[in-house]
């Protein structure tokens, strides 16, 4: 693959007007591309970039390994809990927990989900994103959704929504526009004729809203929503880390 990551930086630097050489070691050069499309505008590429940066985005998925939502075991009733990396699921829809400018995070080799979605997804994700800002004219208020392509990613679509950022005391309007960001996702599945969604454990971390209080939200809403779905068959809680996993193995058992 050292071919086909060489030829996509050599793109990106020529394209950026970058002067600087190549890095020698796998690790380094992956870190480099990530962090230039990362900072990339969301604008055209060749037909050429597109192909080999596809080739080498799926081979790097393919290689962490495909979780089909069809070998997973439900939890509960039409419910999943998984934890692991949410690039690598198979289902309808992966949520990703976007910013309000719905391009994709800017910052090189971020860790948020966002950062993440968008790298494996491929620079055409950024650039539907783009489009669809450019029509709205506006940021994306919080609570709201939109719905992508997946691009490379195993999932078909992606739905992208803004959750609250919590600074100081956790607020009932807090967990009002959680569960809005929910139902958003939702909605939106059902209209697409979606049959499975994962969800990310949406505003903890960087948006720091408390774990325990989002799960809570995140499983009365998905599962009042359950009751009156027609097209929604499985919804997929996914989370990262251990601590998250025992939070909604506790609430959904």
């Amino acid at each position: 693959m050292d071919d086909k990551i060489d030829f996509l930086l050599r793109w990106l630097i020529d394209e950026g007007e970058h002067s600087f050489d190549l890095p020698s070691s796998w690790e380094e050069k992956w870190r480099l591309f990530r962090a230039l499309v990362n900072v990339r505008a969301p604008h055209s590429a060749s037909p050429e970039f597109l192909a080999v940066q596809d080739e080498l985005l799926r081979s790097l998925i393919a290689r962490k390994g495909i979780a089909d939502i069809d070998t997973l075991q439900p939890i509960r009733e039409s419910i999943y809990l998984w934890r692991g990396d949410i690039t690598t699921l198979k289902v309808d829809a992966i949520v990703n927990a976007a910013n309000s400018g719905m391009l994709g995070c800017f910052a090189p080799n971020h860790g948020c989900i966002d950062n993440a979605i968008h790298t494996f997804a491929g620079i055409q994700l950024r650039a539907e994103c783009a489009i669809l800002m450019d029509e709205q004219k506006h940021s994306e208020p919080t609570g709201k959704a939109k719905i992508t392509s997946a691009y490379n990613l195993p999932s078909r679509y992606v739905l992208h929504t803004v959750g609250p950022i919590v600074f100081g005391q956790l607020t009932s309007e807090h967990r009002e526009l959680l569960a809005s960001s929910y139902n958003s996702c939702l909605a939106l599945a059902e209209q697409n004729d979606l049959e499975s969604v994962a969800f990310c454990c949406i505003s903890t971390g960087e948006f720091h809203f408390p774990n325990e209080e989002a799960a809570s939200v995140a499983v009365k809403t998905v599962t009042n929503f359950l009751k009156t779905a027609v097209n929604i068959k499985r919804v997929v809680f996914n989370v990262f880390t251990e601590r998250d996993e025992r939070i909604y193995e506790q609430l959904l058992r």
